[in-house]
């Protein structure tokens, strides 16, 4: 079932035409990659996804249910966003995870549960009660994920998330994220730069080329049945599982370094 789907989706910056997408659609439990050259729209598109920009004509449709000025904000709540930059406050990382669960106003008690939960999940319980300023990036973004799922969102944005991180901590966040992801019904857009991050983490793969999505499929049937030259030029490097040489991809490597 689709969480989140848009039609007939065009956006127009300036004169020019920076999406032009018939359908795109995010099914629940699972991790649907977007991909593309810089100026491709990713951005765009995830953020008229996310209900933060208007396109300039189309639709989207939250359970089937349309969006409109009327449920948009009601419908934003049901929603997160991990940014490639953590966007802490100065404050402890205990308060940065309670801080979206204070806006919407969570009952206390159980404000407290979902902040104990996501602490222990994400390896940072240890943290909670120092301020964020001395954190690693690792550790900041691990605060920013959890600050996302504690507001157990329908729909999960991830923007780069691993990105300028050292490779061991990449690789093992990685990792942690698929494990915590993976079972959930939780209807997540992950956009990212490197293609190596695909295998371990994306249930789907679609594909944006000068504001059209030209193919959408699981990864392996992509990588083994390119479109067009475009997508094979940009899937040249895609790792997948089983296919790695000695077994193991290099985010696995970089896990265990």
């Amino acid at each position: 079932m689709a969480v989140l789907e848009a039609e007939d989706i065009k956006f127009i910056k300036n004169g020019r035409l920076i999406l032009d997408v018939e359908h795109f659609s995010l099914p629940a439990g699972e991790v649907t990659a977007l991909i593309g050259v810089n100026g491709a729209g990713k951005t765009s598109l995830m953020q008229i996804l996310a209900l933060l920009q208007q396109p300039t004509s189309g639709r989207i449709f939250f359970k089937g249910q349309q969006v409109h000025r009327g449920n948009l904000l009601k419908l934003r709540q049901k929603m997160a966003f991990v940014f490639q930059q953590p966007l802490l406050l100065d404050m402890s990382v205990r308060k940065n995870i309670e801080i979206g669960l204070r806006f919407r106003k969570v009952p206390k008690k159980e404000m407290d549960r979902r902040v104990q939960e996501w602490l222990e999940k994400l390896g940072i319980y240890h943290l909670a009660d120092g301020p964020v300023r001395y954190l690693s990036g690792g550790e900041a973004q691990r605060v920013s994920i959890a600050r996302a799922l504690a507001l157990e969102p329908e729909v999960l944005f991830l923007d780069e998330p691993f990105t300028g991180l050292d490779s061991p901590t990449r690789g093992q966040l990685l990792l942690d994220i698929a494990n915590l992801l993976h079972g959930t019904k939780i209807a997540t857009l992950f956009v990212t730069h490197d293609y190596a991050e695909i295998p371990h983490l994306a249930h789907r793969l679609s594909v944006l080329d000068h504001g059209k999505l030209i193919q959408t499929g699981t990864p392996q049937e992509i990588y083994r049945q390119p479109k067009n030259e475009t997508v094979t030029r940009l899937l040249q490097w895609l790792p997948l599982r089983g296919e790695m040489q000695g077994g193991r991809s290099r985010i696995e490597k970089e896990a265990l370094a």
